[in-house]
């Protein structure tokens, strides 16, 4: 966390909004998707999911196969606060429905399941074939009852360890991965090399909490300089990957 607050005054003295944006391709994603003010049918169906869940009082063992907590001390945790600390933010939540929509994303993979907000946020309204992947069976037996509740049938919810689970990726191909799990350095590249063998042309890659740790902002540079890797953009919480080939290799740092 002391990461996150010390890096955040460097990202907005670098960052930029769509003005000074010379790729045609970037600057059209961030004026008609990053931007985009629209009110869409999904919105209020993810509101309300986010709603049920940060007042949910179950409480639940959780095992974190990741790199830890910042918050929580114990594995006992109430759904509600996991949705609070570790849950999708609402402007996130929208603005990964966004993508998705804008992206026209028809398969997708998510390495960390968490209650489901990232999921359903994806999912809903959009016409994408989601695989997600979470390695506490407690925290995705919440998540598979509420994507149940809300009729998220294009969602396929697996449980289980991310290096077991990659190889059997049902897709010959993804159009988009959400990397939201097991926040270190050597898992993050880990799951960006495992991951490869996947992508084509327009695929998406995000990666979660690029900032959280000094090791994390290590596996983000890393990332940026693949040979394979043509364009990111930082949004300081999330980092977006895209493979095109056409374009120049530029990286961009762009405020939400």
């Amino acid at each position: 966390m002391n990461h996150l607050i010390k890096s955040y005054p460097n990202f907005w003295w670098k960052s930029t909004n769509q003005h000074g944006i010379h790729s045609p391709f970037v600057y059209r994603l961030v004026c008609l998707c990053f931007y985009d003010k629209e009110d869409y049918s999904s919105y209020p169906t993810l509101q309300k999911f986010r709603k049920e869940i940060l007042n949910d009082q179950r409480e639940i063992k959780v095992k974190d196969l990741g790199a830890g907590s910042q918050v929580f001390q114990e594995d006992k945790r109430k759904v509600s606060d996991i949705a609070k600390n570790a849950g999708t933010t609402w402007t996130r939540s929208k603005f990964l429905n966004r993508l998705t929509r804008y992206f026209q994303i028809k398969t997708a993979v998510e390495l960390g399941t968490s209650v489901g907000i990232g999921a359903a946020s994806i999912a809903c309204n959009n016409p994408v074939k989601l695989l997600s992947i979470e390695g506490c069976p407690q925290t995705a037996a919440v998540a598979q009852s509420y994507f149940d509740n809300y009729n998220l049938s294009n969602i396929q919810l697996q449980v289980g360890d991310f290096k077991e689970k990659i190889p059997n990726i049902p897709f010959q191909k993804i159009d988009m991965a959400f990397i939201d799990g097991h926040h270190s350095k050597d898992a993050t590249l880990a799951y960006f090399e495992a991951l490869l063998p996947l992508v084509h042309n327009e695929t998406l890659f995000i990666f979660d909490d690029i900032y959280w740790s000094a090791g994390m902002q290590e596996a983000w540079e890393e990332i940026k300089k693949h040979p394979q890797v043509k364009v990111t953009i930082d949004t300081f919480y999330w980092g977006l990957v895209f493979f095109r080939k056409e374009q120049v290799k530029e990286d961009f740092k762009i405020r939400l």
